[in-house]
């Protein structure tokens, strides 16, 4: 067997029930989830295993259930006796990737991310910014596209580079209606709007990048103990310096999920394990790689049947 790579899924994954049965059955995963109610001072966990979806949706509620939900059941992963070469995360995962890593406690960063969603939240007045997924576009005609919107006026930009023929672009309303309406006329398959409270992963994040930078500088960061891939490079890093400054870069940059999945393939990876609610990555290494092996980590069934496989092969 090759390499070992652990990948953390981003917003948009968010489920009510998320971690639940990991927590009834495990008092490590249940540990996990009482450290995060006692360091935000409110009751996450209701709001992750009752809901409403609606409130769990909002990117400040999203944001830390979705770090906690994936390090409950990191828990378990280790605890099984499975362990990483790499990690990466999408977007708000690259946190959960960082304390996979060592880099940051689970305590600041499930602070952190709750400031990071309240800071993206009152970047951007609601309904002034917005996301859209374009499908079946090369990257260089809908830059192409996004550069001639923001010219006229209405700033709009790739934001995600998701898998080949999907990526999200992101600014104001009106650049990506009228992005997306370009693109569609320029051969694009399919232009769809997404359910966002912002154009996150754009220049129109910069306010908030000041203030999360002031977050970030009350807290602990250290080298990692494995390299995690960034977000906004693609490429391994360790050093506590630029983990620090890639996760501010984040916040206005475009997400290169597609090139990072690439960085881990020729680093020698060839298993793939998404640790958290859903199963978004996996369909997205699919679509990167079809011969790479993938298991998703979601609940305690799906757990089992990873550890077996993998175990199997080793």
């Amino acid at each position: 067997m090759g390499k070992i790579a652990f990948l953390f899924p981003g917003q948009g994954s968010q489920t009510v029930g998320m971690a639940k049965d990991a927590a009834d059955h495990d008092a490590r995963a249940r540990a996990v989830i009482e450290a995060a109610d006692e360091r935000l001072g409110f009751p996450l966990s209701a709001l992750m295993f009752n809901g409403p979806q609606e409130e769990l949706t909002l990117t400040y509620n999203a944001q830390p259930a979705l770090l906690t939900a994936s390090i409950a059941l990191l828990e378990l992963v280790k605890a099984a006796g499975l362990k990483a070469d790499y990690v990466a995360g999408h977007s708000l995962g690259e946190y959960t990737a960082l304390v996979a890593a060592g880099a940051m406690s689970f305590a600041d960063a499930v602070y952190a991310v709750r400031r990071r969603g309240e800071l993206m939240d009152e970047a951007v007045p609601a309904g002034e910014g917005t996301m859209a997924a374009v499908l079946g576009m090369e990257a260089e005609v809908l830059e192409a596209v996004t550069n001639e919107i923001t010219a006229q006026g209405d700033p709009v930009e790739p934001a995600n580079f998701n898998c080949p023929g999907q990526i999200v672009i992101s600014g104001s309303k009106a650049g990506v209606e009228k992005a997306g309406q370009l693109a569609k006329e320029r051969g694009a398959k399919r232009v769809i709007p997404l359910e966002v409270s912002g154009p996150f992963h754009s220049a129109l994040m910069k306010p908030a990048a000041e203030q999360l930078q002031e977050v970030l500088s009350g807290l602990v960061i250290r080298d990692a103990d494995i390299p995690v891939i960034a977000n906004v490079t693609a490429e391994p890093v360790m050093n506590k310096e630029d983990i620090a400054r890639l996760l501010i870069e984040q916040l206005y940059s475009p997400v290169r999920w597609e090139q990072s999945v690439r960085t881990l393939l020729a680093l020698g990876v060839d298993t793939f394990l998404e640790i958290g609610p859903g199963k978004v990555l996996s369909g997205l290494v699919k679509k990167i790689d079809r011969n790479a092996r993938i298991y998703a980590v979601n609940d305690l069934a799906s757990l089992e049947a990873t550890v077996a496989a993998l175990k199997g092969e080793s």
